[in-house]
């Protein structure tokens, strides 16, 4: 017998049953949904960086031309954080989510189509914004439909999907650009997503927690609640320990309970972000400009992605294991020292391709293990009243550590490894401080529970 039919007609709370019951098939179930969002905005998030060298050629432009769009499209993603963060939190996270993959899907779609870089720009802000209105409302989705105890593992088997997505986009880049060309890219980046919005509209349920403050949606959330096996006798579900906050607002974050760790995650997404798309953007660009064919270009990315992809399954575990702390700060050490040899490593298109891609694995599993795991961690520090705003807000300033990666990537793109690579291992360098000024770690005890 649920938990509800044992209280009879008083409202039971949802919170123990959330935080301290079965992580099930039906929360698994929003996991996988959610999960292939995050697979298509990491595909959509990179393609452009696949796509760059080819573009070059067919329209006979600099690479340094792209960085006024690559911005652009960063300052919409940053706007799009933000706002689909409170989107998330007001009207409720699957409404978010599915708008946001909608809209980068259509965008990323007519991008096939652009005539010039002008297009170009005005279709990737589009898309920015709803790549970044996304990520939000993902993360807080499969928070909320997961057990404390199984809280980090959770966010960041989802947020993994970005360096998977670009992992997939690279293996397909390098056999589509050479034959297809880079238009192909965007017709698949774009077709997929618009795809998944009807999935994501007939089967995705909404956040418990979020219903949980409506009572208009009660018998929305009876639904819910009975698919994860807790089924009540008409008692109805309350949720008292994290509604009291009717309204979301951006000003919560610097309350006092928050103000030190909000500045510190701040930073680490700032310069992690940084550090992240300076390879996603620019490093196609890199290894074409020193020498290398399109096929490898795109490898090296795919390289850099499938590192992210097992460093973050391998950041979440030690999380679980020693709590965010001291296996975020074993993270971000190891990505300083892991680009500061590629810095020192010659480049060299002859003979060096298997070693580059073998140094571009372990950096990216460092980098990406920290980038992903940071969303947990945020998810972690916010109760869920606020949840989306204060990943949103948070995720939106990384953001504009990406807006910088454009103009950073530009200037080092065309000057080979050693500043490209000694760039990111000194932003790299500063993530490492953030991380070690944040306060409210998932300590050990929580993650191990």
């Amino acid at each position: 017998m649920s938990q509800a039919s044992q209280m009879g007609s008083k409202p039971v709370e949802i919170g123990p049953l959330l935080d301290h019951g079965p992580w099930g098939g039906y929360q698994k179930l929003v996991l996988f949904m959610t999960a292939l969002a995050v697979i298509l905005d990491g595909f959509d998030n990179q393609v452009l960086g696949f796509a760059i060298p080819a573009i070059v050629k067919e329209w006979d432009v600099s690479r340094a031309a792209f960085a006024p769009i690559f911005a652009i499209g960063f300052l919409g993603m940053s706007l799009g954080t933000a706002l689909g963060g409170m989107l998330g939190d007001r009207a409720g996270r699957r409404t978010a989510l599915i708008a946001a993959v909608a809209l980068f899907g259509v965008s990323t779609l007519a991008s096939a189509f652009a005539p010039n870089l002008v297009w170009l720009g005005v279709l990737r802000t589009i898309s920015g914004f709803g790549l970044g209105a996304a990520m939000p409302n993902a993360t807080t989705l499969i928070a909320e439909f997961s057990p404390t105890r199984r809280r980090s593992l959770a966010v960041t088997l989802g947020i993994v999907c970005i360096p998977l997505g670009g992992l997939v986009g690279g293996l397909i880049a390098a056999h589509t650009l050479p034959s297809l060309g880079w238009r192909a890219l965007f017709i698949m980046g774009g077709i997929a997503p618009l795809i998944l919005t009807g999935v994501l509209a007939v089967w995705l349920p909404e956040s418990p927690r979020y219903l949980a403050g409506r009572p208009s949606r009660a018998g929305e959330l009876d639904k819910v609640m009975a698919r994860m096996g807790h089924a009540h006798d008409g008692a109805g579900f309350t949720d008292h320990g994290e509604t009291q906050v009717k309204r979301a607002s951006f000003g919560q974050l610097f309350d006092q309970a928050f103000r030190l760790d909000t500045v510190a995650l701040w930073g680490a997404f700032f310069f992690c972000i940084l550090s992240t798309y300076v390879v996603f953007s620019w490093a196609p660009s890199m290894l074409s400009a020193s020498g290398f064919d399109l096929a490898v270009s795109s490898n090296g990315l795919a390289a850099f992605n499938l590192g992210g992809v097992l460093g973050a399954v391998a950041g979440a575990w030690a999380i679980l294991r020693y709590g965010s702390r001291v296996s975020m700060l074993v993270m971000a050490a190891g990505a300083v020292i892991s680009c500061a040899l590629l810095a020192l490593t010659p480049l060299d298109a002859g003979h060096g391709a298997t070693r580059l891609m073998a140094g571009l694995f372990v950096a990216g599993a460092f980098i990406n293990g920290v980038q992903t795991t940071l969303y947990a961690l945020a998810a972690q520090v916010y109760p869920a009243a606020v949840r989306a705003t204060g990943v949103g807000a948070t995720a939106a300033v990384g953001r504009l550590g990406a807006i910088v990666s454009s103009f950073v990537g530009a200037a080092v793109v065309s000057t080979g490894g050693a500043a490209y690579f000694g760039t990111i291992a000194l932003t790299m360098t500063f993530t490492l401080v953030s991380l070690a000024l944040i306060r409210r770690h998932a300590p050990r005890a929580l993650a191990s529970a």
